[in-house]
């Protein structure tokens, strides 16, 4: 019975249909031909059916998916400075930077007067095992020109990169030959290493340097404090300058090891997102070694949650100068193309309760993308009285007080040192020209500075070459007049830029911190605290923890 009343409205529904079909067609046929605009004023479809009116009906061809590409910025920028927009060809590198390891073949390069210099090779890897050594240039690709100026970064790592296993050509052009050498590499898996620097800065205090905080930073943390426990440390500098972030997890697994047990590392909180905390478990293997950990302009999101935890937990002494104050909490968003866009969703807050994220103006990024110009220009580098902090006071642990307001204010501040700064300084280090000096001082003395494994020894060699004359004159050539009194007054910074870069070329990363550590004033400042017992810091009360 009900089979036979299914067949007799099978026709009535197929009519219903049709009818409401014709009514959808001739809605968009007027939808898009003008007399039906004001239905779309929907603020969910608006967008949409701009584009759609747009595709339809503007003078022109028009890529609607160029109009897409180039919007998507434009409407994250409206929410906050760091909800972004990666299209999908730039989805790969922003990933790899933190995956802890990509593809490809294994060098680090340079691309000066339009060719691509290789300034590093990393140690056992593909293009290392095919034969290719610093100071090499290549000039083709598979047998194509790979040189010009469209040769840009973003080009060279496209070409070089790729999938593990294959193969590319390059031909390559090496100092003191005329032929160009042939060298097939087979790309492999190259680590990215967050962690740069692992030396003891004496006889007690060992050095860590963490670039960044990717997806190996803590075992490379456990690693690195392995190999100083081989070396008998009894203190540690963790040196976060510079560090712009990465991931919350990394930061959060390696305050967990100096941690003792359930103390607050950091909360996430926002207007979706219910409070979440991170604790301490307790299974770190460090909780009792006296720890300093640097910090400046320069270190952001994670490296402010791993200051933040330290400081607040009164675990150990934070030195150096503010923090940059990026404290919201962003979330990949994948699209079908691939693209992608990290939403922010939360805002960081440090274990005593303080924003790290500095104010801001939706919609308006001017401001907050010259804060760091602003702060020189108000003297914060110079003087730690110039510090301007927004916000209520906060308490650690023993009751110390803390600032919000953006950013992670240091126990112990080290300014800038401008002394010998001049403007000939700032114009050589500025224009690229120091670092281009560089490059070609080590391309033609590389047989030489080989021999030099120590790097006092290369320091002191490079002292007795007239290195900073040297500059002065290849400077002049390249459009930067010689000002002798200037040079003179900054002779030393010079000449401590130079050295640094030649050492840097020639040497791990590892070396050229060593270097610059050597008189630092942060690193001075780190050794005092710890020859004096200072680097757990107390409250004006003789210690006593306190509750919130």
């Amino acid at each position: 019975m009900n089979n036979k009343r299914s067949s007799r409205l099978m026709p009535l529904l197929m009519a219903i249909s049709v009818v409401i079909g014709i009514l959808i067609g001739t809605f968009y046929a007027n939808h898009f031909s003008g007399n039906r605009l004001s239905i779309i004023n929907s603020s969910s479809n608006k967008l949409n059916n701009l584009l759609h009116i747009i595709d339809d009906q503007y003078v022109d061809t028009v890529n609607v998916n160029d109009l897409v590409e180039k919007a998507m910025p434009q409407i994250l920028a409206e929410l906050d400075p760091h909800s972004v927009y990666i299209s999908a060809k730039d989805v790969q590198q922003a990933n790899d930077d933190l995956r802890g390891s990509f593809s490809g073949v294994g060098i680090e390069f340079t691309i000066r007067q339009d060719t691509l210099h290789v300034q590093q090779v990393i140690s056992n890897g593909p293009a290392e095992r095919a034969g290719v050594i610093a100071g090499d240039k290549i000039v083709t690709v598979d047998d194509k020109p790979f040189t010009g100026k469209t040769l840009t970064n973003e080009e060279a790592m496209h070409r070089l990169k790729g999938p593990k296993d294959t193969k590319v050509k390059v031909g390559i052009m090496r100092y003191g030959e005329q032929k160009i050498r042939q060298i097939v590499i087979t790309r492999g898996e190259i680590p990215t290493k967050s962690i740069t620097a692992t030396y003891m800065l004496d006889d007690n205090t060992g050095y860590i340097r963490i670039k960044n905080f990717g997806e190996n930073t803590y075992p490379e943390l456990l690693i690195a404090l392995a190999k100083l426990s081989q070396e008998s440390f009894k203190s540690l500098c963790i040196d976060l300058r510079g560090n712009t972030g990465g991931y919350l997890q990394s930061a959060v697994q390696i305050a967990n090891e100096f941690l003792p047990k359930n103390r607050l590392i950091v909360y996430t909180q926002g207007r979706k997102s219910p409070r979440q905390e991170y604790r301490s478990d307790g299974r770190g293997s460090y909780q009792q070694l006296p720890l300093v950990v640097l910090i400046d302009e320069g270190s952001a999101s994670a490296s402010e949650i791993l200051a933040g935890a330290i400081q607040d937990n009164d675990r150990g002494t934070i030195i150096g100068r503010r923090s940059f104050g990026k404290g919201l909490v962003q979330q990949p968003i994948a699209f079908s193309d691939q693209s992608m866009i990290r939403l922010t969703i939360a805002r960081y807050y440090s274990p005593s309760g303080r924003c790290i994220q500095k104010p801001y103006v939706a919609g308006s990024n001017k401001d907050y993308e010259e804060d760091i110009l602003t702060r020189y220009v108000h003297g914060e580098f110079f003087s730690q009285d110039s510090i301007k902090h927004e916000g209520k006071e906060y308490h650690t642990n023993n009751g110390r007080p803390v600032f919000g307001g953006g950013g992670i204010t240091p126990d112990i501040f080290v300014a800038e040192d401008t002394t010998d700064v001049t403007s000939y300084y700032k114009q050589a280090s500025m224009s690229g020209q120091i670092i281009m000096f560089s490059y070609n001082y080590t391309d033609e003395n590389r047989a030489k500075l080989s021999q030099m494994d120590d790097i006092n020894e290369m320091a002191t060699y490079l002292k007795h070459q007239n290195i900073v004359d040297r500059f002065a004159t290849y400077a002049d050539k390249n459009g930067l007049r010689r000002r002798n009194l200037m040079i003179q007054k900054s002779h030393k910074l010079l000449e401590r830029f130079i050295i640094s870069r030649i050492i840097y070329n020639m040497m791990k990363e590892e070396a050229w911190m060593m270097y610059l550590n050597s008189d630092d004033p942060a690193i001075t400042e780190t050794l005092k605290v710890m020859r004096e017992g200072k680097a757990f810091p107390k409250n004006d009360q003789g210690g006593t923890e306190k509750k919130h």
